[in-house]
């Protein structure tokens, strides 16, 4: 979609439809449509109310966060633009309570006039106590430059009102609420960039101001421009140079955040999608974050990730770290209990899933160990390890061989690339034979690594039927080995190839006659049983011979001209690729 269309009645009603949506959404809360005020009615019991809101364009903030653990009222102005002073008396009206109300909005100058001068006025009126904690959490604007409007609020704001509800819930008063939102607000630090504007509806398209290979660093949630343009570059780059000004404290005039950079350091870490960035892409920042903050020695306590604050449908993200107390700090809190108000239950449909642990990392090393453990576990020996290797090195080179003629059939009958695909998985194989990977002392993890090569180097429908198949095929010998058998007699190989064939059933529709692989694996199957594995091969052979005169009822050639196929008298590629392999394998008869 262009960035300047949009799917709306009119922009004039986009706010109140979209509010209306929410509570269709979330039949919890109740929409006062005059004053624009999402609220959930107060409970039985009186506890500190949390208010926040501002301009609409940001959501899910802030209505969407109005739920059990979070918001009890938002207040919602036009895109970009602050409610007026009415409309947060009546939010406030809305959920009044005995024990008084916090307001936790972002910084700026709207925001900052329209709801202080609501909670002055309310207090004025005798009719409760509300206390107002503007946040700011923007690392982007030095502290020379805004010296008298102070940072802006980002992302970072939706974990001060998040702390202070939880602190609610559990009984603290106003003045403990208020206290912990302050506390926190000096504890945050967040930076945007954006790799274009966005566009508000109603107004007239403008003209990117950014190169296609440029973004901008320290990008507003309102249209404002950054501080800086740069090359786009890596998502490491970008993170780097986010998180590295976030944690910077050399820099005294953007050095907002009390980090000691000693490796003493514990965060919260934000990943804030800023409307356009999809959530593949949201992956990968949340990774790179992650591994950047390991590498400075930073300790990461908890991850959250996903669309809390955008912009509208700006391409862009933010990244806040929320550092939490030190042991010994004189603030009165501690770590453990900023994150259980932080893991506190919450609902709301803004609100995302987030692990309520600490990240962790299962290294590269310990999967290989696990991996090599569990394959030692049972063993299962060929006959004659030499001749195990010899036939599977046969069964590869002749698939390489027939490379040619596969490929001119399945350029006939489908799509042309089933030649190089079986090549790529018998090279794939041979290579780990040569690399030692496959070495003909232990069936059972032998064919646990064909399976892993075919998959990874054939790729394709191919590549999956092949492991697939192998998989099964490792299962019914393991079930062999453990089951008492020492080494692979013609029966053990029997049973394993059929259980393979049934294991494959259960995710393909193929069966034969079909035109398929399934034809000749099928033939083979019932056949090695009591025919041995010539004469099986002998049998797969007539099955993938007789594929030429088949109506193709599954697979690539289900796809093409069926009486054409009929005429070239070609056999379906995937079954003169089984029957070459089994070919390939004669002259492996096992002894008892």
């Amino acid at each position: 979609m262009s960035a300047h269309k949009h799917v709306l009645n009119t922009p004039q009603t986009l706010v109140v439809d979209s509010l209306k949506g929410l509570v269709a959404l979330n039949p919890n809360i109740k929409l006062d449509e005059a004053q624009r005020v999402i609220y959930r009615p107060t409970g039985a019991e009186p506890r500190v109310t949390l208010l926040s809101g501002g301009g609409s364009g940001h959501e899910p903030a802030h209505a969407g966060f109005v739920g059990p653990g979070l918001l009890d009222a938002a207040i919602c102005g036009n895109i970009f633009a602050s409610p007026n002073v009415a409309q947060i008396r009546r939010g406030i009206d809305l959920v009044s309570s005995p024990k008084g109300s916090l307001v936790v909005v972002m910084n700026y100058t709207g925001d900052a006039l329209h709801f202080g001068l609501a909670a002055e006025q309310y207090r004025a009126g005798g009719k409760g106590d509300v206390r107002v904690v503007m946040v700011g959490d923007d690392v982007a604007v030095g502290k020379v430059q805004g010296s008298i409007v102070g940072r802006r609020g980002l992302a970072g704001t939706i974990l001060v009102y998040k702390l202070a509800s939880a602190l609610s819930d559990k009984g603290g008063d106003l003045d403990e609420c208020e206290k912990l939102a302050r506390y926190a607000c000096t504890r945050l630090g967040t930076l945007g960039i954006g790799l274009d504007h966005c566009h508000v509806p109603g107004t007239k398209s403008g003209e990117s101001h950014l190169g296609e290979n440029e973004f901008e660093l320290g990008m507003g949630i309102h249209n404002e421009s950054g501080t800086s343009k740069h090359a786009l570059g890596t998502t490491a780059e970008l993170v780097d140079q986010m998180l590295s000004k976030i944690v910077d404290t050399t820099d005294t005039d953007r050095s907002f955040v009390p980090f000691q950079n000693d490796g003493s350091d514990e965060v919260v870490l934000l990943v804030n999608g800023l409307g356009a960035v999809s959530e593949l892409e949201m992956g990968g920042i949340v990774n790179e974050a992650n591994k950047w903050l390991a590498g400075k020695k930073i300790k990461v306590r908890r991850i959250m990730s996903g669309a809390f604050m955008t912009s509208l449908s700006m391409p862009g993200f933010s990244l806040t770290l929320l550092l939490l107390p030190r042991s010994g700090d004189k603030d009165g809190y501690s770590s453990d209990q900023i994150l259980s108000l932080l893991d506190a239950p919450a609902s709301a449909p803004g609100w995302k899933y987030y692990a309520a642990t600490e990240p962790g990392v299962v290294s590269e090393e310990k999967e290989a160990v696990a991996h090599a453990q569990a394959a030692k576990e049972v063993d299962l020996a060929p006959l004659d390890s030499n001749a195990f290797l010899a036939a599977i090195t046969r069964a590869c080179h002749a698939l390489i061989e027939a490379e040619p003629e596969l490929t001119k059939q399945d350029q006939i009958a489908g799509d042309g690339d089933a030649g190089l695909t079986l090549e790529a998985g018998a090279k794939g194989i041979l290579n780990a034979i040569k690399d030692g990977k496959i070495k003909g002392q232990n069936v059972i993890e032998d064919v646990g690594v064909i399976a892993e090569v075919v998959e990874e180097d054939m790729g394709g429908t191919s590549g999956a039927l092949y492991s697939i198949f192998f998989a099964g095929l490792g299962r019914s010998l393991r079930e062999a080995a453990t089951s008492g058998s020492k080494s692979t007699t013609p029966e053990v190989w029997a049973k394993a190839a059929s259980d393979a064939q049934e294991t494959l059933y259960k995710y393909t529709r193929a069966r034969p006659p079909s035109r398929t692989l399934v034809d000749p694996l099928d033939a083979f199957t019932a056949s090695l049983p009591s025919k041995g594995l010539s004469s099986a091969a002998d049998d797969a052979y007539a099955a993938a011979e007789k594929t030429k005169e088949l109506v193709a009822k599954a697979g690539r050639g289900a796809y093409v001209n069926q009486e054409d196929l009929k005429k070239r008298e070609v056999p379906d590629p995937g079954a003169w690729g089984v029957w070459r392999i089994l070919d390939g394998l004669r002259g492996y008869e096992a002894k008892k």
